[in-house]
């Protein structure tokens, strides 16, 4: 599974006009393949979901409730439909614990979708040096989607331990 720079401990920047902001990668969760049924992928190639199967590092946010956005990014080959969601991430020391949150925090909504996050424009991910072993990251089932059955078991929610997971 390829996680491009959006793994855990890497920095997310969000450039808003104002200046950057950036936030340590806390937490992610994986969304692999159309067998998983947690994936959007699962229901088959859409307008909606037609981002999925293009190249990595391109943006996938879309709108939850009605009130949440949510920012993915596609991790795989094209035609293989694969993506990483951004769950928490730590700002000067506050943590933004969920995506929903996260989102509003960095003023991340639907105009930044099919954004290609390789650029170092609008949003990206930036590598800082910092070093996470395997150890300090914990795996987790994912999270709101127990209508996946079995693939919502699935342990593919990465977080760093001492985060308070």
């Amino acid at each position: 599974m390829v996680l491009l720079n959006c793994r855990i401990g890497k920095y997310l920047v969000r450039e808003n006009g104002d200046g950057a902001v950036a936030g340590k990668i806390i937490e992610v969760e994986a969304y692999v393949g159309g067998e998983d049924r947690a994936c959007h992928a699962s229901k088959g190639r859409t307008a909606r979901t037609e981002v999925l199967f293009g190249p990595p590092g391109i943006s996938y946010v879309y709108l939850i409730y009605g009130m949440y956005h949510m920012l993915n990014v596609v991790t795989e080959r094209p035609e293989f439909p694969a993506a990483v969601l951004i769950r928490a991430i730590e700002v000067d020391g506050e943590l933004i614990d969920g995506p929903g949150k996260l989102c509003r925090e960095f003023g991340i909504n639907r105009s930044l979708n099919r954004l290609d996050m390789t650029h170092g424009s609008q949003l990206w991910f930036e590598d800082r040096g910092e070093r996470v072993s395997r150890k300090q990251v914990g795996t987790f089932p994912r999270i709101g989607v127990d209508y996946a059955g079995a693939w919502a078991k699935k342990p593919w929610r990465f977080r760093l331990l001492d985060s308070g997971a």
